[in-house]
C-alpha cells in the first residue's frame, strides 16, 4: 500500500473531514473511495455530470456549497423604501460638474 502526501486549502481540508464523519468513515477511507469513483473506467469517457453520479452513488459526493436562504419579505420592502430616501444619483453627479 502507497502513501500520498496532498497539499489541499485547510477549508477544504475541513469540509473533507466533516462529510466524512457525516458518513461515519475516516478521512483516508472518504478519500479512498471518492479518488476511486473519479478515476473508475466506466465514467472516464463520460464528462463531469457522469463523474458526479459515480461519486453521488459511491456515496461521496457533497452537497455544493451553503444553501440559501431568501431575505426575509418585511426586510426586503423597508430596505427598498430605505434606499428610495437620500440623493438622487443625478444630483450626485450634476454636483460633481460644477
Amino acid at each position: 500500500m502507497s502513501q500520498v502526501t496532498w497539499r489541499a486549502p485547510d477549508e477544504l481540508v475541513e469540509r473533507l473531514r466533516q462529510v466524512a464523519s457525516g458518513e461515519g468513515r475516516s478521512l483516508n477511507e472518504y478519500l479512498t473511495r471518492l479518488v476511486r469513483a473519479a478515476v473508475d473506467p466506466d465514467t472516464a469517457e463520460d464528462g463531469l455530470e457522469r463523474i458526479r453520479e459515480r461519486l453521488a452513488r459511491a456515496g461521496v459526493l457533497a452537497p455544493a456549497g451553503v444553501p440559501h436562504v431568501r431575505p426575509d419579505a418585511d426586510a426586503v420592502a423597508e430596505a427598498r423604501r430605505a434606499a428610495g430616501r437620500g440623493t438622487p444619483l443625478s444630483d450626485l453627479v450634476s454636483d460633481g460638474r460644477r
